[in-house]
Order: structure tokens, then C-alpha cells, then sequence
């Protein structure tokens, strides 16, 4: 998947953020200007490509010393914010792999 396409959905204001994602970033204290700043710079980390209704992907980004994931959902016309969250560092290596 190119990353690209997540770039031209968002300056193209093309993305939606679902109610489980607004939710999530209330409760953890992350604005829509810091999830847009972190999908610009993020980088695919695990790939859905078999979910449905849109393969699926995730993202780490890290600004500032600021670690987060974000869910993401690519379909035909627009992005789909499904949640993002500060990872635990207990569960991943180094934020991009999942410990065993």
C-alpha cells in the first residue's frame, strides 16, 4: 500500500473519525490536530488487508517522545479513523512489534 493514498484522503479532507475513535481521544487527551499530525508522519507498522468492510492498517507515529497507534480503515473514497491509543510499552518491542 502506498502511503500516499492516507496523505491525499487527508489534505483532500477525505477521512472520517468514528464515534469509537472521538470517543478514544477524549479519554486520552488526543486532539484531531494531533491525529492529523501523526498520520502525516506515520508509518504502517501491521497490515488488515482481509478486513472488512475496508482493509485495515496500523500506524505508529511518534512526535516529541509521543508514541501512538491509530487504527486505520482505507476504503474507495475516504479514511476511516477506527481508534488511537499511547501503546504499552510491556506489549510492544521497540512500539512496531508485538511481544510473544
Amino acid at each position: 500500500m502506498n502511503y500516499q493514498v492516507i496523505i491525499d484522503h487527508l489534505k483532500s479532507d477525505s477521512y472520517l473519525i468514528t464515534d469509537h475513535a472521538r470517543k478514544r481521544m477524549a479519554e486520552r487527551g488526543i486532539s484531531t490536530t494531533i491525529l492529523e499530525h501523526a498520520l502525516i508522519q506515520g508509518e504502517i507498522i501491521e497490515s488488515y488487508e482481509d478486513d472488512e468492510p475496508c482493509p485495515s492498517f496500523l500506524l505508529l507515529s511518534i512526535a516529541k517522545d509521543i508514541h501512538l497507534h491509530i487504527v486505520i480503515g482505507l476504503c474507495k473514497d475516504h479514511l476511516r479513523i477506527i481508534t488511537c491509543y499511547h501503546p504499552d510499552e510491556n506489549e510492544w518491542t521497540n512500539y512496531r512489534e508485538r511481544r510473544k
